[in-house]
């Protein structure tokens, strides 16, 4: 029962939020946040990584983010809040688990979105070359922030027609791919790129298809987003299953289509690298003799880093807003304007998005390392939120709860593993070390100021 009441509490302490998000709307932010330049721009490292074997690497990485999100929409239709897991971690596990993952969470998206504004400049070099990343990163990132600042129903609007471009051109890009592949039209590729280059299928051998998870998961940051958005959209109960259940099975589709493609079309030698200065997607369709094909694909890949920063902004906003109210942030942070937005949050997270778009002017590789500070914190959140469901069916296996992952708890235990031993991975490899590096010191630093504040 003290869970339950814990619950009720968060609910009643984060109102005010507007319910202005439709159905369908969730559906497409969900897939908005989820299909970015983790998917367009990451995947070439993932490439890089595993070669043809990228699909197995994607196939492990969907397994994990699928058993979350359905173990976080458990939670999400029973406590729907804009604190999301950050207010299940306080419930189930403890205040300290709920403070630590709310700020990580948030810290972790503010770095996320500036990696995204980044890949956004780098696409835009493209077509003005001579004018530099910052630039455009800083620049996208001032407008996205102002959209934020707005109605939630504003957002909404934005972000679906945002999502629906990049989810139609991944349809397009599927059909198109496959054609080439059969022949239609011209000679076929057939599957020979996926064999029959030197090293075969697995090039680098099972550590190279294992670092490419860490990628997988990186460009599957950001299905959460659905259950942040329970407390504004009507009927969760309703809404948050529906979109789940077809958002997970779009989502995984997509990117094993999609990346099937990509290394069937043209030898993972040239779509892979360390250093990414080209979409892969884009680099495809440079090959496939359509005209203006590739700059088309460049302005999807563009929409697609908008459409995700834009998502992420919102869900770093609630999560500040969460934190207010909770009594862990200063109480403006908290305050909503008429149309029941918390601007002062989506400001004051803009000011340290500005900021980590701005490593972009110090090192050509701003990319990979925001990404990899941003990935050591969304993985210690998604094995929270895993912990936090082990703990919710302990205190409701007697109830009926509208959705009931399978198979439990043996999937969860699984993924939550299998997430450990991505983060002790990328602690012993050099080119994700500084996720460690940056990482720990927060956590670390993060856990004194609470014990601190608990004290006074």
């Amino acid at each position: 029962m003290s869970d339950n009441r814990t619950g009720a509490q968060a609910i009643a302490r984060e109102a005010g939020l507007h319910q202005g998000l439709t159905q369908r709307q969730v559906v497409m932010i969900g897939l908005g946040g989820a299909i970015g330049t983790g998917l367009f721009m990451g995947s070439a490292i993932a490439i890089g990584y595993a070669g043809p074997a990228v699909l197995l690497s994607y196939v492990v990485a969907g397994f994990i983010a699928l058993t979350m999100v359905f173990s976080l929409s458990e939670m999400a239709v029973v406590h729907p809040t804009a604190g999301s897991f950050g207010t299940y971690a306080e419930t189930y596990i403890g205040p300290w688990a709920g403070f630590i993952v709310r700020y990580t969470y948030w810290f972790a998206q503010v770095i996320a979105i500036g990696g995204e504004a980044v890949a956004a400049g780098i696409y835009m070099t493209y077509w003005f070359p001579d004018v530099p990343v910052w630039l455009w990163a800083l620049a996208f990132s001032a407008v996205l922030i102002a959209v934020n600042s707005r109605s939630v129903a504003n957002f909404g609007s934005i972000e679906y027609w945002f999502a629906l471009i990049k989810v139609v051109a991944i349809v397009l890009f599927i059909v198109l791919g496959l054609s080439q592949i059969a022949g239609l039209g011209g000679p076929a590729i057939g599957f020979r790129n996926l064999t029959g280059l030197p090293g075969g299928f697995l090039p680098n051998g099972i550590r190279g298809m294992w670092m490419g998870v860490i990628m997988g998961i990186f460009s599957f940051i950001g299905v959460e987003v659905i259950a942040i958005t329970s407390a504004e959209v009507p009927n969760p109960q309703v809404a948050i299953p529906r979109a789940l259940r077809t958002m997970g099975l779009r989502l995984f589709l997509f990117y094993i289509l999609a990346l099937g493609i990509v290394v069937a079309i043209a030898p993972w030698t040239e779509t892979g690298a360390r250093i990414v200065q080209q979409s892969p997607f884009v680099r495809v369709f440079a090959h496939s003799g359509i005209a203006f094909a590739a700059g088309i694909m460049n302005f999807v890949v563009i929409s697609a880093a908008l459409s995700s920063m834009n998502t992420n902004i919102y869900c770093s906003t609630r999560m500040l807003f969460s934190l207010s109210r909770g009594n862990y942030a200063p109480k403006f942070l908290g305050a909503l304007n008429a149309t029941g937005t918390p601007t002062a949050a989506a400001l004051f997270s803009g000011a340290f998005i500005l900021g980590s778009a701005a490593v972009s002017i110090f090192t050509p590789l701003a990319y990979n390392y925001l990404q990899g500070i941003a990935l050591f914190g969304a993985i210690l959140v998604w094995m929270t939120i895993l912990a936090s469901h082990l703990r919710f069916r302990r205190a409701h296996k007697a109830a009926t709860l509208p959705v009931r992952m399978p198979f439990f708890p043996i999937v969860q235990i699984l993924g939550f593993v299998l997430l450990g031993a991505i983060l002790v991975t990328m602690g012993l490899d050099k080119d994700w070390n500084v996720s460690w590096i940056v990482g720990v010191p927060f956590v670390a630093l993060l856990s004194v100021a609470y014990f601190m504040r608990r004290k006074r």
